[in-house]
């Protein structure tokens, strides 16, 4: 088996994003809880960019039962045994909560000389907006540990590349020449590498000083790491090349003094790994540009995502230089996003073989347990659709994106958190995530918009829906201990809203951000504070904002009392009555049946009646009216795809889950225009992949098949089918018990069942007026609609 030699390049980008921190404590007067300490290149500044490479021999006589580490790094860093790629990491946080993973190398080792050896690297002042940093460092414990006996190259054949504004992190140019081939093996000399110098203690998260890095352990599994080949190569010049050379093993040439150009389709959006193996061909240029999709040449739109004439690829790119060696594995140090990929060789005078280009799929280990199926085969699409969105959008946070920003916001987050539980069953990523923004509080109160990031942005409507994220929690997991330590935090929040209700009974005007939508309505116009705002937001009195605020109310009242503080339940759930009252009050135009935006009834949204709807502001005897008016009604400001998700709520809240597939179209026509994964917003749209649009593989589980907890901790189901215009449908979903299983077929004008609930749950079946009691096991249901 040929051993081919890995090399990793990153990318570069012009828009810098620095954090600022206090100065390093001295750590030498705290013990330490862990033997080993952190370990640094020497005579560089530890805060600029750079990529090192780490290498510490190891003789083992015999092999151990187990040799288990504990590695982390400052930025990143791949680790390697015996040159094989073991992992990379760490998983990403802010300083004061630094992880590591811990590994067993044992699998890698061999009898004799060994290697461990880590590429890290810093991103410096082209820092990733979600890579908080304190400085360049290397830390592994355990059954190896890091000082001054580890070597480490500082390898100035990465050059940074800054073409273009990208929040992801940098580009990279790399010249091969320069490149310490072999490296991570143990046949390597490295004599001439200088010896790493101590930086500073290891010191466990709890312990460390402000502005110091605390360690502790991973609480996420390793991401997935699968390989995968592109589809086709949907068009070439200047070579001559077939599909069968993306299915390995066929190479092709490119002679010298030749500049050919490879169009490559992955047929799908994926988040992965490029590699290309290539020989030869020294001083030979080539470039990979990445792209979620092609843009008209004329138009500069995106287009139907499957066509490619008069288009042509606009994205990130990487550039290296071949040294005319044999089987170089160029590997990015970090993942790209791509659906196309753009090779652009430029030789020399020397001809180059290409050998393989493929990819290795990653993304957060997302396993799914849950299926979907229905009479409407076209919603097959959706679902996968919808899966696929989720799973691109989630690594070792959440993220609204993986080709533009890969933050993790909250108005996505909580939207992901519930496609999560309900398609995989897998909590760790959104508690995950609930930590994190609980650890993003800021001192009065508020948490971050986004975290973490080493940008500040604050918008007050995901505080409070970071409150509906844990009301989430508390009924689709039984860890009340969970939900309860962040209570002090859920009153932070909500008593930052309350100092801004003014003599109105409303929200008056209100700093930093308060973000609601994307509707045309309410545009970007150059300035967060701006943008996705309805003008009331700007000015006070608010009706969406004061309704979000008394619906996230209503969900802290519910945690409150489950922890026993009933008087600050009482307390939220009176401030929210008032909040409804003196908005109906004010913005109830009786003529239209609406809700208007603001007090002076000059506009009205979707949003504002569908926050009507959910905080019980809108009587319910109003409710469905409303919103079967609301959603024909086109002179209104239009829920796009994020809020859509509230708008459906607001459809089953009022007894209306039967038109939730009438309510499908945004996504159904991406779905026509060829894209693979769900976008940020209508056409024409920024980003092709965006988390807040998967909300279909929730729905079509909690609202078609109906499957929803009744009880905290989903200690009891309600299951409330609403098939719409299907005739039947059946699915799927993971319960902590088990699988909740449920298929419906329609009858005439009847209902006919099978549920399966896993041993322990019990609930009810809810459909037009009927219930049935269900027990664990398989049972079988015939309902007649009532005359």
């Amino acid at each position: 088996m040929k051993h081919f030699h890995v090399i990793a390049f990153l990318l570069f980008c012009n828009l810098h994003a620095q954090c600022v921190y206090g100065q390093q404590a001295d750590t030498a007067q705290f013990p330490a809880h862990f033997s080993a300490s952190w370990i640094a290149p020497p005579r560089v500044s530890l805060q600029d960019y750079g990529v090192y490479h780490f290498r510490r021999m190891l003789h083992l006589q015999r092999l151990p039962k187990s040799f288990v580490v504990q590695v982390s790094a400052d930025n990143r860093y791949q680790l390697y045994v015996n040159g094989h790629n073991v992992t990379s990491g760490p998983q990403r946080s802010d300083v004061a909560h630094w992880h590591y993973e811990t590994l067993d190398l044992r699998p890698y080792l061999q009898s004799g000389t060994n290697v461990i050896a880590a590429t890290v690297w810093n991103q410096g002042r082209y820092r990733a907006w979600a890579q908080l940093s304190l400085q360049t460092g290397f830390w592994m414990d355990g059954a190896l540990r890091s000082d001054t006996s580890w070597r480490v190259l500082n390898d100035t054949a990465y050059t940074p590349l800054t073409e273009g504004a990208h929040i992801t992190g940098p580009f990279e140019a790399l010249d091969a020449a320069q490149y310490p081939w072999n490296w991570q093996q143990p046949g390597y000399d490295d004599q001439a590498w200088p010896h790493a110098i101590l930086s500073e203690k290891a010191i466990p998260a709890g312990n460390a000083p402000a502005g110091t890095r605390g360690l502790l352990a991973r609480n996420i599994p390793l991401p997935e790491n699968t390989p995968q080949h592109f589809a086709r190569i949907r068009r070439h010049t200047g070579v001559n090349v077939t599909d069968t050379f993306l299915q390995g093993g066929h190479a092709f040439t490119v002679p010298a003094h030749t500049q050919a150009t490879l169009l490559i389709d992955q047929g799908t959006l994926t988040t992965a790994y490029p590699e290309l193996l290539i020989s030869g061909g020294k001083a030979a240029t080539i470039t990979l540009s990445y792209a979620e999709a092609l843009t008209d040449d004329k138009t500069h739109q995106k287009g139907n995502r499957n066509e490619i004439d008069g288009k042509s690829l606009h994205g990130n790119k990487d550039r290296f230089v071949a040294d005319g060696g044999n089987n170089r594995l160029f590997r990015p140090l970090y993942y790209r996003t791509f659906r196309y990929v753009e090779m652009q060789i430029t030789t020399g005078m020397a001809p180059l073989l290409v050998k393989d280009l493929s990819s290795r799929f990653t993304a957060y280990p997302f396993v799914r347990q849950a299926r979907f199926a229905s009479s409407d085969t076209s919603l097959q699409a959706l679902w996968d659709m919808s899966w696929r969105t989720s799973r691109l959008c989630a690594y070792e946070t959440y993220m609204d994106c993986p080709y533009y920003e890969q933050l993790q916001y909250i108005g996505d987050t909580r939207i992901q958190a519930l496609i999560s539980l309900y398609t995989s069953g897998d909590a760790r990523l959104m508690e995950n995530a609930i930590r994190q923004f609980d650890q993003s509080r800021l001192s009065y109160g508020l948490t971050q918009s986004r975290y973490p990031s080493g940008q500040l942005q604050v918008i007050p409507p995901f505080s409070l829906f970071w409150i509906l994220m844990l009301h989430d929690h508390w009924m689709l997991r039984d860890d009340p201990s969970f939900v309860t330590a962040r209570l002090e935090g859920v009153r932070a929040v909500l008593d930052w809203h309350a100092t801004y209700i003014d003599s109105t009974g409303m929200l008056g005007a209100m700093p930093h951000w308060n973000f609601v939508d994307w509707p045309a309505a309410w545009p970007w116009k150059g300035l967060d504070s701006l943008s996705g705002v309805p003008p009331s937001a700007l000015t006070g009195h608010s009706a969406v904002l004061t309704l979000q605020y008394a619906y996230a109310l209503q969900q802290a009242a519910i945690l409150f009392r489950a922890a026993g503080d009933n008087n600050e339940a009482t307390h939220c759930e009176a401030l929210a009555t008032g909040l409804n009252a003196a908005t109906y009050r004010a913005c109830w135009n009786a003529g239209k049946g609406l809700l208007a935006d603001d007090p002076s009834q000059q506009q009205y949204s979707q949003h504002t009646n569908v926050m009507g709807v959910l905080s019980g502001a809108i009587p319910p005897s109003q409710q469905a009216a409303l919103l079967q008016r609301m959603v024909q009604d086109t002179q209104l400001v239009q829920c796009t795809i994020y809020y859509r998700f509230y708008l459906v709520q607001a459809f089953k809240k009022a007894g209306l889950g039967e038109a939730y597939l009438d309510l499908l179209q945004p996504w159904r026509n991406m779905a026509a225009m060829g894209l693979t994964t769900f976008a940020e917003r209508p056409e024409p749209t920024r980003s092709d992949c965006h988390a807040w649009s998967a909300s279909p593989a929730y729905d079509l589980l909690a609202t078609v098949c109906g499957i929803s907890p009744s009880a905290a901790g989903f200690r009891q189901v309600r299951i409330a089918p609403a098939l719409g215009s299907l005739q039947w449908v059946e699915g799927a979903m993971p319960h902590p018990r088990g699988l909740i299983e449920v298929r419906f077929e329609k009858k005439g004008n009847g209902l006919q069942g099978r549920i399966t609930l896993p041993p322990g749950l019990s609930g009810v079946l809810t459909w037009k007026g009927q219930q049935v009691s269900l027990q664990p096991g398989t049972q079988t249901v015939h309902l007649a609609a009532a005359p």
